[in-house]
């Protein structure tokens, strides 16, 4: 057995990145809305082709101004899928507002959109949706029904950038768009987000949201002579030392993208064999252009995904399930409801196991992922 323990995650840093935080320090402006920060905002806006672009914290503090611009209140609805991260509902209900959850695609693991209009109902407000494993939900089917029933849109894109829908960025679709740059996205600054605003017009409020509900930026473009408290809102700007990092990343964007691509691809290849057996693997329709930011099979059962994550773990190579269905936790069962029947949520969140996958993992140790997945399920199902 080997000694080296294969990670899951792994960032992918090299001397970019320590140059640019080093210049950060060296400029001695550590808070935010530094010079790095307004090269992260033109490059956001360059390659997603949104009207405005903000650097936040997280993807949650993105998802909780998304929830204040669209203005939910106590009592309204929001239709989301239960297959997803807290914090895409943690917004919502932080308005007072209820997340109403539907089922999945049993394809994409995205929500599925043939399953939205029949859960909208006078108090629905919005629909937010998450781009799985940075594969695309149905937008033209979506955004055709939110302007119908005039509805906001609002895209957890936490795994998506780098990744299109018809050619168009993932996040820059909807009325607002959500990214993260946690350690375990494709590109990181340790801990961030973005806000990308698809109008104009709500550009600002998003600008004042973000500074603490003051017209603080306004001043400093002087376009006012003080800057004061005109709305809600909070701290949701980041160091600028983390936009030096995040910097580097993005230059870096297309490069580790492809490094991703190529171990996924790899995967996929070797894993056409598992379908005999029952195991899926990732879906990708044919309009969408994914980021590789994630390799999934998705076993038999629940038990065989138990004893598959045993296996590997015995050979040190980390391989973690995804969500626990929001609806069948405590919080999800006080504060929201679901519309109809969420089979395939609750089927497909006990079978999916994620592989490593990041751009620093060596063919050698890739194949040494692949051989244990096989010998697990030739030792399963032995001919």
């Amino acid at each position: 057995m080997s000694s080296n323990l294969l990670r899951f995650n792994l960032p992918s840093i090299t001397e970019r990145e320590w140059a640019y935080v080093r210049q950060s320090l060296e400029s001695r402006h550590l808070s935010g809305d530094g010079g790095f920060t307004h090269q992260v905002h033109a490059w956001l806006k360059d390659n997603t082709r949104s009207a405005h672009a903000l650097f936040v914290h997280s993807c949650t503090a993105a998802l909780e101004m998304s929830a204040l611009l669209c203005n939910l209140k106590p009592g309204d609805e929001v239709i989301m899928p239960s297959f997803t991260f807290v914090s895409t509902a943690n917004a919502v209900v932080l308005r007072g507002a209820q997340p109403v959850f539907v089922d999945i695609r049993p394809d994409t693991l995205n929500i599925d959109e043939n399953k939205i209009e029949a859960a909208i109902t006078p108090k629905t407000k919005a629909i937010f949706v998450v781009h799985y494993a940075g594969v695309a939900c149905e937008m033209d089917s979506i955004l055709a029904l939110a302007e119908r029933h005039k509805l906001k849109v609002v895209e957890d894109a936490a795994q998506g950038l780098m990744a299109k829908y018809k050619g168009r960025a993932l996040g820059a679709m909807g009325d607002f768009g959500c990214l993260s740059f946690h350690e375990t996205k494709n590109l990181v600054s340790g801990e961030g987000g973005a806000l990308l605003v698809r109008h104009e017009e709500l550009a600002l409020r998003a600008e004042i949201l973000r500074e603490k509900g003051t017209n603080r930026s306004q001043f400093f473009r002087g376009q006012v002579d003080k800057y004061t408290w005109v709305d809600v809102g909070s701290s949701y700007l980041p160091s600028d030392l983390l936009a030096a990092l995040l910097m580097a990343q993005l230059e870096r964007a297309q490069e580790i993208t492809q490094q991703r691509l190529k171990v996924w691809e790899i995967y996929h290849r070797e894993f056409i064999s598992l379908e005999r057996h029952g195991v899926r693997r990732p879906f990708v329709p044919s309009n969408c252009e994914h980021n590789a930011h994630m390799y999934y099979l998705i076993t038999n059962s629940l038990e065989e995904r138990t004893h598959l994550i045993q296996f590997l773990k015995d050979l040190k190579i980390q391989a973690p399930f995804h969500y626990v269905p929001l609806h069948t936790s405590p919080a999800g069962r006080r504060f929201s409801r679901a519309h109809g029947q969420l089979t395939q949520t609750e089927q497909l969140s006990d079978r999916l196991v994620r592989l490593p996958l990041h751009a620093e993992l060596r063919a050698e140790d890739q194949a040494r992922i692949t051989q244990a997945v096989h010998d697990f399920y030739q030792k399963t199902f032995p001919s």
